[in-house]
């Protein structure tokens, strides 16, 4: 389900955006709701100015990968061992965990 994430520090445009965003997190909620987002991005190429102008969204809101962030050995290790085996996540007491 979480396979083949992006890593930190991809630049992408989503859907319906004037804005390029980058990566700076991934499987993420905000308190407004339960919902579990796949990244959540800052105004490229500023960068985060304020916490309102951090976005979240979904792999498929992805509508072009400008960038592919810097993955060194130890991010390829966490992606592998971590991210690729994540099975189906709930939200319990604000907290992510796996069902």
């Amino acid at each position: 389900m979480y396979k083949n994430m992006l890593p930190i520090g991809s630049v992408v445009k989503t859907i319906g955006a004037k804005r390029k965003l980058m990566v700076i997190g991934r499987i993420l909620t905000t308190e407004e709701n339960d919902k579990i987002y796949d990244y959540v991005g800052v105004p490229y190429p500023e960068g985060v100015g304020a916490s309102d102008q951090m976005y979240f969204f979904d792999r498929d809101q992805v509508e072009e990968l400008l960038f592919i962030g810097f993955q060194d050995p130890e991010a390829l290790e966490f992606q592998r061992e971590v991210l690729d085996n994540l099975n189906e996540l709930a939200i319990e007491n604000g907290e992510i965990v796996e069902k």
